[in-house]
């Protein structure tokens, strides 16, 4: 397993657009969550460890804030023609699974990984409510390979300051996870 840290997008960059469809062919867009008070883009996957590391607390951590007006949506931007496990099929089945109560979206041709300067997975950007970059970094300390209990208060913190409407302040430490799994001569150069 090779750990790859966040390439960390500029703060107060616009959210790229999108429309990817879902799991179950439907289309979605960054243009619906307009006005909405803050929006987490989270790049995923299912095979990952990272992500299967924290992502029953993710679920949770994001059903909460939901509850309080977070908007979410996931982006599968691996290539799942050489990483099977990450076709749209498994993707329904890890939504079930998961618990998730956001869209999961498929990003086949890779294009918007690119736009948002995802590097792996986890990768978390929240946007505020004017769509600009106000937090891009870790769910916590956690990690497959250490001991440090799951609680994503890095995350949470960020969204509830967003939530609030108020400024962000302290350090924002990179995610680390899996590196994308780019298609063959499609890596960005921004690593």
């Amino acid at each position: 397993m090779v750990e790859t840290r966040s390439a960390m997008a500029p703060l107060g960059m616009s959210a790229p657009q999108f429309s990817l469809a879902d799991t179950q062919g439907n289309l979605v867009s960054l243009r619906a969550f307009e006005g909405a008070p803050a929006l987490l883009v989270m790049f995923l996957c299912n095979h990952c460890p990272f992500v299967k590391n924290l992502q029953m607390d993710l679920a949770g951590l994001v059903q909460e804030y939901q509850e309080m007006g977070l908007v979410a949506v996931a982006i599968n931007s691996n290539d799942f023609t050489q990483y099977p496990d990450d076709n749209p099929d498994r993707m329904a089945e890890e939504v079930n699974k998961a618990g998730y109560t956001f869209p999961y979206l498929i990003d086949e041709d890779q294009s918007v990984a690119k736009e948002y300067r995802a590097a792996c997975t986890p990768d978390f950007f929240l946007f505020d409510n004017k769509q600009e970059l106000f937090y891009r970094g870790q769910f916590d300390n956690s990690r497959p390979s250490n001991d440090v209990a799951i609680t994503g208060v890095d995350l949470g913190r960020a969204i509830k300051l967003a939530l609030q409407g108020e400024e962000f302040c302290g350090v924002q430490k990179p995610s680390i996870g899996c590196n994308i799994k780019w298609k063959s001569g499609n890596q960005p150069d921004y690593f």
